[in-house]
Parts: structure tokens; sequence; C-alpha cells
């Protein structure tokens, strides 16, 4: 999949240079600066490797960033930090102005979050004809206005609760609210609480217990819809239900097809370790892509997506440090231990069942309930969806045959396509791929799907309250 994509852009590209001797600015539609900077923030993500909500929160401030220098060139948006104040003169209000803007905040902005990747962004900025060294803070310049508007959003990100200056406990984005497990990689003291595992020898810590503080961007608070949630089946009060939703994800793992494993495989971690965050941002170039947008447009579509995400990491991880609720692996761990189960991998005990997940992965580390990739990709769907004015996407990969991680060289037997009508149709395989490959219960799944959606329209109400849009 990644192979053809790559393609595309560069069959893509070959346009953009012809247009190039006629167009005053660097890009056309459908292959804008947003995306440039898109991409070179998803690149990032893939070489430092951060966890999912910190993807969110760092999409989610590189594109606030781009907006807000963007906004200083627009007749009617207001900025994040600024409002109106940062506005200029009808005459500056040139393409090549807002992309010039845009780069030099999107670069301090990436540069301030993966300062290891410094270089590459540097080098980006020179393609563009732009000296990444610029520091100018004159408003009448574009360069100028793309810093000024980073260093407000990076300053108040800074101070967010995310503790990405590791200033509220050593090291960046550790938790600074004193979370331990109930449980350990080899005891199970409570059968409903999260168990950290041993993956090759290395045991696993839940990753970032303290996100459900930081600052939210449509939502009051971290937890505003944390009493919505049902409670999770407990075991001790509720074991009819418990034992059940376990055995719903044996179902699944002993009936996968090839389909299914691919599904399962496909959504866990990005097409090339992006993590669901990033999964979607690459949605929203496809959608670039496939409407021709203009550089207005896609601020405006990535800025709203990114932000409806960041709201999503914090709600579904102050509900995943509340409920701290346990992994299919371990509950089938502890119902079936000594029992003959059916799975993915035959007739095994079920001390020795396994998610169909990669090796080196297992389960993630931290707690199931609710689940990650059911509210982000609900929250981004329903943002493209209100975006676009459509639920239409029309977008379909290509898995090749023999390509699986988790049974390399077997699965799939044959090239498999994945396609979705729509961004609901998308939305809901990522959800439902979490319990085909065994990391999530139905009510995880479900329930997410759920606030995913009202997340994603409440964000959305107040991205066009920034665009200075009738509601």
């Amino acid at each position: 999949m990644k192979t053809s994509y790559k393609l595309n852009k560069t069959l893509f590209s070959v346009s953009i240079t012809t247009l190039l001797a006629v167009s005053p600015t660097i890009f056309a539609a459908g292959n804008t600066v947003v995306t440039k900077w898109n991409d070179a923030a998803l690149e990032a993500i893939r070489v430092t490797h951060p966890g999912p909500p910190i993807v969110a929160r760092a999409l989610a401030i590189t594109h606030t960033c781009m907006y807000d220098a963007w906004a200083a060139y627009d007749a009617r948006a207001k900025g994040t930090r600024f409002a109106g104040n940062l506005r200029r003169p009808i005459g500056e209000r040139t393409d090549a102005n807002k992309e010039k803007a845009i780069s030099f905040a999107a670069r301090r902005c990436l540069a301030d979050l993966f300062p290891t990747e410094v270089v590459s962004f540097n080098a980006l900025m020179t393609s563009f004809g732009y000296n990444p060294g610029n520091n100018s803070t004159d408003l009448t310049t574009a360069a100028g206005v793309g810093n000024v508007a980073a260093k407000a959003v990076i300053d108040f990100r800074h101070h967010d609760g995310s503790n990405q200056l590791g200033d509220l406990n050593p090291g960046a984005y550790s938790d600074y609210t004193g979370y331990t497990p109930k449980n350990t990689p080899t005891t199970i003291v409570n059968p409903n609480r999260w168990q950290p595992l041993d993956v090759n020898g290395n045991v696993q810590k839940f990753i970032a217990p303290h996100w459900g503080n930081v600052i939210p961007y449509a939502m009051a608070r971290g937890n505003l819809y944390r009493a919505t949630l049902p409670k999770p089946a407990n075991y001790f009060t509720e074991r009819a239900r418990y034992e059940l939703q376990a055995k719903q994800v044996l179902e699944y793992s002993s009936h996968l097809t090839d389909e299914k494993k691919v599904i399962a495989e496909y959504w866990a971690d990005g097409p090339s370790s992006e993590l669901p965050p990033g999964h979607w941002a690459l949605f929203a170039e496809f959608v670039s892509e496939r409407d021709h947008h203009t550089v207005d447009q896609d601020v405006k579509m990535f800025f709203a997506m990114t932000n409806a995400v960041l709201d999503a990491s914090i709600a579904s991880w102050d509900a995943k440090r509340a409920f701290d609720y346990v992994r299919p692996v371990t509950a089938i761990h502890f119902l079936y231990s000594g029992q003959q189960v059916e799975s993915w991998n035959g007739t095994i005990d079920g001390a020795d069942w396994k998610p169909y997940q990669a090796a080196n992965v297992v389960t993630p580390p931290f707690s199931e309930y609710i689940s990650g990739h059911s509210v982000f990709s609900a929250a981004a769907a329903e943002t493209l969806k209100l975006f676009t004015g459509s639920d239409s996407f029309g977008h379909s990969v290509t898995i090749p045959a023999g390509s699986s991680r988790v049974e390399p060289g077997l699965v799939p037997t044959n090239d498999t396509v994945l396609y979705w009508a729509t961004f609901t149709d998308a939305a809901d395989e990522a959800g439902i791929s979490r319990r085909f490959g065994g990391i999530h219960f139905i009510d995880g799944d479900l329930e997410s799907r759920k606030l995913g959606r009202v997340i994603g329209q409440n964000a959305w109400n107040k991205s066009k309250v920034y665009f200075n849009e009738l509601l």
C-alpha cells in the first residue's frame, strides 16, 4: 500500500513541476504546503515513536500553529491565541505570504516537538526557498507572522498538563500523578484491572496515565464525558457479562478470515507506524487530493480534524486512567488457564492465548476501556464528514499477499483490497479491527464510537467559530 501511495505522489509531483512555471506560489491545489508539513510531522512520528495521545497532541499543535499563521492573512478567521490581532492588510493577503507564514510556523513548532528531527525540517524549508534560520518577529513579514503565531501556541501548550518539558516530573510526557498498576506481569490481583505484560523481557509501562489533565480544545475539561460512559463489566458483580465479552473475543479469534486478519493488522499501528491519529491525517491528505483543495481549505480541514482528535485523546485517556480496565489477553488468561480454547493459531491452553498482533506488541501498554482507535477514528470521521458536507470517502488500499507481520508469507493468501465508501465505514472498521485483533471488548469499541462522534461535532462547532463562519 505504501508503495502505491508514494507512486501516486510521485506522478502527481510531475504535474506540480509543470505548473510551477505559471504559478506564483510553490504549491498547486491538492498538494499544498499544509500537506507537505503534515507529511513532515508524520515522518517525525514514525522515527521517534511517541504514544498515541502524544501523537494526537503533536498533530493538533502543528496544525494549530499553521492555522494561526494563516489566519493573519484571511479576511475573517480568528487565530486561537491572538484572535484577529495579527491580521495583515489586504495587500499582503497573498497565497505566497500564506505559504511562507505557514512554513515558518510549522518549522518552529515541529522543531520544538521533535528536536531530533530539525535537520529534516530545515531541509524542507530550504527546498521551498526559505531560510530556516530566519527567526524574525517582524509582523510586516510572513516569516515574522509565522514565528510569532507559532511561539504563542507553543508557549501555551508547554504548560497544558502534558508534561512535554518534563517540568512536572522528570522525563518528557512522563506521569506526574503517581499511577501504579494493580496487577504485575506474573500475578493477576484484580481481574478487572489492567495488567502490564512482559514483552520480550520489557515490562510494559502505562503510556501517559496523566493525559486526562491535558487542556482540551473544545471540551471544558478532560473528564467531561466520563460520567456518560457505562461502567465496564465487573468480574465480581457481573461475572456472566464479564465472561461473555471474553467469549466474544475468543469467537472472533477462532474465526478470523484472511480479510479480518488484514483488517486487524492494517489498522493496528497506521500504514507506516503513524498510529491512529496519524492514520487519519493520511486520510485527510487523500481528501485534499480528491477535492483539489486550496491552502485555505487544507488549513481549516487539518486544524479542525486534528484538534477533534486531540480532544478524543484526552477524553479516552481520562477514561482509561479512571476505569483502569483489563485487556482481553489478561481476562482470557485469568478465565481459561488450564482449559483448551480455540484461537487463530489452533487449539491451545487458555493461558497461552495471544491477540492477533505482532509479537513485539501483544497488547498496548495502557488499559482497555475505552478504545483509542474507535474514539480517534469516530472523531476524525465526523470532522471530515462535516467539513466536506458529505460522508462520502471512496478510498481504498491493497494489502499485498503474504505481507502479514503476524503470519509472514501466509496472510493474506491473495492481494486484498480494503474499501471504504464513507468516512463512517472507515471509522467503524477501525473500531472493529481491535476486536478482530483481540485488543478490545465490544463495549470498549462501541461506546468509543458514540463518544467520538459527539467529540467531533462539538470540536467542529468550535472550529466554525474560529473560522468566523455561521454555525
